[in-house]
């Protein structure tokens, strides 16, 4: 492990010391967990994955066409 020294307003020191306090959880681990939790939610340029892309479901059953939905709707409602 790497020792560094780090500045911090004083405000935001109390704060950080106070919340690692509650948690019983030392001021160096509190930073580390931040400091992991900011990287994965901003990770490195260039390092994302390929383009989202939504799965695709295979699914069976009765497949209708997209301008008879209201009507397949509206007669399973009536048979209800």
């Amino acid at each position: 492990m790497t020792r560094t020294q780090i500045q911090l307003p004083d405000e935001l020191y109390q704060r950080a010391k106070a919340f690692a306090a509650e948690r019983e959880i030392s001021l160096a681990e509190l930073t580390r967990r931040g400091l992991e939790t900011f990287l994965a939610r901003f990770p490195e340029p260039g390092s994302a994955q390929k383009e989202w892309k939504p799965p695709l479901v295979r699914s069976g059953g009765v497949k209708v066409p997209l301008e008879n939905l209201k009507d397949v709707v509206r007669d399973d409602e009536e048979s209800r």
